[in-house]
């Protein structure tokens, strides 16, 4: 029988956890589910834009998997060395495993000059800010000081945070988006939104589900220059690109060609630019770019050609990059911690007790579904360490719940998280809305308190 902790409550650690109780190899495994959240499912929550309601209904299925009697949930429970914290060494001497899925937490930076101007964001900040995180920007986005906007990025998280800016506040009333953005997004000033990417269509990360929605915003128009694209040499003939490519191309293509139709609000999709610098004194203004060519060989060349494109807010969409959890090795260079199928290496040697899953085991890459088939790779080589890990003496179930709450914090259990959902929807009964998210900690754990 084993008792295995996985830290994490995202897809990829709902899926570990899931992975464990129904296996049949080894009887009597039992989980405990620790996340530094109140609230679980991770970035299905967190990071899935409100209006696409499909993918957030994917918490239903991540909900059964948690009801499991074999599982339990902690939340409000942060994992690293430190005075708040339960160390990584601590853990183990609570469970028989260890099994770490916490993503990629923070994101890459462009490094260039001007970057930390007042009016430049990470595309996630914003994502965190309409999203209701607790740990969101405490003063908000104030879009109605903005006319101008500018995406650097060209990938689905992109995509999202220049769909939202351009949808009108009515259409994502019926959302889970907080009210105090739903206000701010009803005061937005925002009439021209850049997406710009430095390489061309066929490179683009988006997937052609995202970027049509693009062209169904009944309040904002797509528009793209034909020259700047055609700098594609696929622009012309798609024909010969892997079928994503081939569709965003033709998409691009068809919107291209099409006159423009007067709507209040405008998305430019932008190609071959690459951002060298943020302009301005005291807050951003402009963002400067360089033209850049293909090479010839798969990237891209500068031609020392500038275009000032104006912001007065420009959000950074180029990529997540995982970050250290104190007490663990880690891999700086790849944002990851170094394992081998899924086993944490220690000096090259695998470390005893110790797993990985998801984005911070290998990147961040793929989409939701990938979490399932990465976390069955760990769960297989856990599996196969089941005897060498049985023979190791962790604490009973129930004083390791008593550890957990001695960590600093006072764990949310399944009830109280029961507790915020109900808070949620009470809270949007109120306002005339379906469920509408808590942003703040606080709340998060008063309504914790009560359901619990």
């Amino acid at each position: 029988m084993l008792s295995i902790a996985v830290v994490g409550s995202g897809p990829s650690g709902v899926y570990t956890a899931q992975a464990l109780v129904q296996q049949r190899d080894v009887p009597g495994v039992t989980v405990d589910v620790l996340d530094r959240l109140p609230c679980p499912y991770g970035l299905v929550r967190y990071g899935v834009a409100p209006d696409h309601e499909k993918i957030k209904s994917l918490q239903n299925s991540l909900r059964a998997a948690m009801e499991h009697p074999g599982i339990r949930f902690f939340g409000n429970v942060p994992v690293g060395d430190g005075p708040r914290g339960l160390a990584p060494r601590r853990l183990l001497e609570l469970y028989h495993a260890v099994v770490y899925c916490v993503g990629a937490a923070t994101d890459r930076r462009l490094g260039i000059p001007g970057e930390d101007l007042p009016g430049s964001f990470s595309a996630t900040e914003f994502v965190s800010w309409y999203s209701a995180h607790p740990d969101a920007l405490p003063g908000g986005f104030a879009l109605g000081d903005a006319r101008s906007a500018v995406v650097i990025g060209v990938g689905n998280v992109a995509v999202d945070v220049a769909r939202v800016l351009g949808r009108g506040a009515g259409e994502l009333h019926h959302t889970d988006v907080p009210d105090a953005a739903l206000g701010a997004l009803a005061e937005s000033r925002v009439t021209d939104i850049h997406m710009v990417g430095r390489r061309g269509p066929s490179q683009a990360k988006f997937t052609t589900k995202e970027l049509r929605e693009l062209g169904t915003l009944p309040g904002a128009e797509t528009l793209v220059r034909a020259g700047e694209a055609a700098l594609d040499p696929a622009w012309a003939d798609p024909g010969g690109l892997p079928a994503a490519g081939r569709r965003n191309v033709e998409v691009l293509r068809d919107w291209a060609e099409r006159p423009p139709a007067g709507r209040p609000r405008r998305i430019h999709l932008r190609f071959f630019l690459r951002p060298v610098a943020l302009l301005g004194d005291g807050a951003v203004r402009a963002v400067r770019f360089e033209r850049t060519v293909p090479d010839g060989r798969g990237g891209i060349a500068g031609t020392g050609e500038f275009e000032d494109v104006e912001a007065q807010l420009v959000l950074r969409s180029v990529g997540y990059r995982g970050v250290p959890i104190a007490g663990l090795p880690f891999d700086g260079e790849l944002g990851t911690v170094p394992h081998a199928e899924g086993r944490v290496l220690r000096d090259g040697v695998p470390s005893p007790g110790e797993y990985v899953a998801g984005w911070i085991k290998r990147g961040p890459t793929g989409v939701i579904g990938t979490n399932r088939s990465c976390a069955k790779e760990t769960v297989a080589s856990l599996l196969a360490d089941a005897g060498a890990l049985a023979g190791r003496s962790p604490v009973t179930a129930e004083e390791a719940q008593a550890a957990l709450r001695a960590a600093g914090r006072q764990p949310v259990e399944w009830p109280g998280w029961l507790g915020i959902e109900a808070a949620e929807a009470a809270l949007g009964r109120r306002l005339g809305r379906g469920p509408v998210k808590i942003p703040d900690w606080a709340g998060l754990l008063s309504a914790a308190r009560a359901g619990g």
